[in-house]
């Protein structure tokens, strides 16, 4: 799976329109548009991988703090682990998880088997998991939940889940309280005509989980890295919105996008601060 159907944040997750099975009538996607950006990613997957930005070590303990449990040695399904082809699911195995990953994109899934070798990696969607009842402890989704139907997944998750088992999903959101990350965004949203604000507002536990079955808690984890203007860029240009925008129209904005960021950051590298929102249910033991 990969990142967000309708809208685009200008160095985190792909912001997702409230992500249910039917979009708001006043922002409708068409399944046809959806589908497009979904699978955009397969053909820039190298792109992807090279300029999407990672976890911090945080996450993973919030995740563990949440659970009550380490990692190490628990039973994770890392699905739509393409996203990022592999990020999530290697830091997970790196903490000591036995991951089995779970991809529907052909281009995504070749990527991953190129970068991670030594994980298995099955095709397949959140909305019908390949996997057996009650098989996974944790069931993650790193930028990718907002691709499933929840009225489908919620209740797949439910049944790979062990009794006292527990679905993570989180992304990694621009944190716009940052004056040039704001100014990007807002030179985004004029170019591509979209609301960047509403990536945020929908990573809740209602547009998460429309039915309510599922007792989310929220965290929220700070952090940054330092890149060059053309890596900052080149994840831009991995983003769906980009990879299905007319080439003219992406490479005008990415000229313009590269002159404001030089001058604002002469020697070439930005620091990109991001939010990860993390979600997490448990299950009754």
């Amino acid at each position: 799976m990969t990142t967000s159907p309708s809208a685009h944040h200008p160095t985190g997750a792909d912001p997702t329109p409230d992500p249910t099975p039917e979009p708001p009538a006043e922002h409708p996607t068409p399944e046809p548009a959806r589908s497009a950006r979904a699978h955009s990613f397969n053909a820039a997957a190298a792109q992807y991988a090279a300029n999407r930005p990672s976890y911090p070590p945080a996450l993973f303990d919030a995740i563990e703090d949440l659970t009550g449990r380490p990692l190490t040695g628990t039973r994770v399904a890392d699905v739509g682990a393409g996203t990022g082809t592999g990020i999530a699911t290697a830091l997970l195995h790196a903490r000591g998880a036995d991951v089995v990953a779970v991809e529907p994109g052909d281009g995504m899934a070749a990527q991953f088997r190129r970068t991670l070798p030594g994980i298995p990696v099955i095709r397949g969607t959140g909305d019908a998991l390949p996997l057996a009842d009650a098989s996974a402890d944790l069931v993650t989704y790193a930028q990718a939940w907002h691709w499933t139907d929840p009225a489908r997944a919620v209740p797949e998750a439910l049944r790979v889940l062990r009794p006292g088992g527990a679905l993570a999903l989180w992304w990694n959101t621009d944190a716009l309280d940052v004056p040039w990350l704001a100014e990007a965004a807002a030179r985004i949203a004029r170019h591509f005509d979209i609301d960047v604000s509403a990536e945020k507002r929908n990573v809740s536990a209602r547009a998460a989980d429309p039915t309510g079955l599922l007792d989310f808690t929220r965290r929220t984890v700070r952090w940054s890295r330092r890149v060059p203007v053309d890596t900052h860029l080149a994840n831009l240009a991995s983003h769906s919105v980009f990879l299905v925008t007319g080439a003219e129209h992406t490479a005008t904005f990415l000229a313009e996008e590269r002159e404001h960021l030089l001058r604002a950051f002469p020697d070439g590298v930005v620091e990109e601060v991001y939010e990860v929102v993390l979600l997490l249910a448990r299950t009754p033991a």
